[in-house]
């Protein structure tokens, strides 16, 4: 098997979740208050009885409202998190009032949809990190004496810009980025910010009534299939090179049917029963397009296995009168409905750069039961 890419060497670095980054800057902010002096590092004790130290950005007194805002900039290692860099800060007001309240600063959204785990009206403050928010705070105001509750206020700077680049807005989480994490480590490429959001997206659109999905690897195939379904943002399910994550999900947690489009290139990695579409887990699989060809002369096999890239193996084989996108689309279909209960109904488009439909395989048409409503 050749790569149309070259792939990075060496160990990657882990990273640490909006989540923890938040939390260190709570504890930094509640130091503040009770001790009277900033500190420079945060120990934290995360999920899974894993610890690490975060280093404090800044940390303020703010007199005026009796209360402190320490910031974070977060690490996230070497994932392509779209956080990356960005400084996380969490504002502390003490309460005569227990336990904790939290609230959306600037740059952290609101939950107005049903189907996350949060209610509508809620900060996007996800439970696992809430959870760890509320741990740490109890630890340091048993340390210092402190019998009252707290108000946590979490934002995140341009955090509202930043998450134009996320699904948020298609999960109902308005005015900026969600609080995440469940383990409090970021691992590199497991992209678990991205596969978190692929399924709260279908969380959103069941519980909304949406018997239909689109799952798409991009921004082209998902103009491919809007202008062929007229289909609520909510349904529109960014996969990216998720596939995996959006099967499995499904299986799951079903509903009654499923398009799913992507091009040429990442489909042909389905097809060959790989789930992760990125080009990290590999490149595009001559040999197996070769294969596919099935019929087709020594000559034609050998020329598929010497092309540049997908689309080149495709004019090649078109060449000799071999429908190679029908037979990656027939092959991608079969293995993603393996992964889908019998119920649910699945179609499965490749497309081409320009966005044209190459090959077809499945169908909606027939008759299903209206399941995960």
């Amino acid at each position: 098997m050749r790569t149309e890419t070259t792939e990075r060497t060496g160990p990657l670095r882990t990273g640490w979740t909006t989540g923890a980054t938040a939390t260190a800057a709570a504890v930094a902010a509640a130091h503040r208050l009770f001790a009277g002096h900033a500190c420079t590092h945060v120990h934290l004790w995360l999920p899974r009885n894993r610890e690490t130290d975060l280093s404090v950005h800044d940390c303020r007194l703010i007199e005026a409202s009796h209360s402190a805002e320490a910031g974070l900039i977060k690490d996230a290692g070497d994932d392509p998190d779209a956080t990356h860099g960005a400084r996380v800060w969490t504002c502390i007001v003490l309460s005569d009032t227990e336990g904790v309240r939290f609230h959306a600063g600037a740059g952290v959204g609101t939950v107005t949809r049903a189907g996350l785990a949060l209610a509508v009206g809620e900060p996007a403050i996800n439970p696992v990190p809430r959870e760890m928010l509320t741990t740490h705070l109890a630890h340091i105001a048993e340390r210092f004496g402190y019998t009252g509750g707290f108000e946590v206020t979490i934002g995140i700077d341009n955090g509202e810009k930043i998450a134009e680049n996320t699904m948020n807005g298609r999960l109902g989480i308005v005015g900026g980025l969600s609080i995440l994490g469940t383990t409090g480590v970021v691992r590199p490429f497991s992209c678990s910010a991205y596969i978190a959001s692929i399924h709260q997206g279908i969380d959103v659109a069941r519980r909304n009534g949406c018997a239909h999905l689109a799952a798409c690897t991009g921004s082209t195939s998902e103009a491919v299939v809007t202008a062929h379904y007229d289909l609520p943002d909510m349904a529109l399910i960014e996969m990216g090179d998720f596939a995996g994550a959006v099967l499995k999900y499904l299986k799951r947690h079903p509903v009654a049917r499923v398009t799913l489009v992507g091009g040429l290139g990442k489909f042909s990695k389905l097809a060959a029963g790989r789930l992760d579409l990125h080009s990290r887990a590999g490149g595009v699989d001559f040999e197996f397009l070769a294969d596919l060809a099935g019929e087709g002369s020594a000559d034609l096999k050998a020329s598929i296995r010497a092309a540049n890239t997908s689309l080149d193996a495709l004019a090649r084989a078109h060449a000799a009168g071999i429908p190679l996108a029908e037979r990656v689309a027939e092959q991608a279909w079969r293995f993603a409905a393996g992964y889908l209960p019998p119920e649910t109904a699945l179609e499965l488009w490749v497309i081409d750069k320009p966005g044209n439909i190459l090959a077809r395989a499945g169908t909606l048409t027939a008759p299903v039961a209206e399941i995960g409503q």
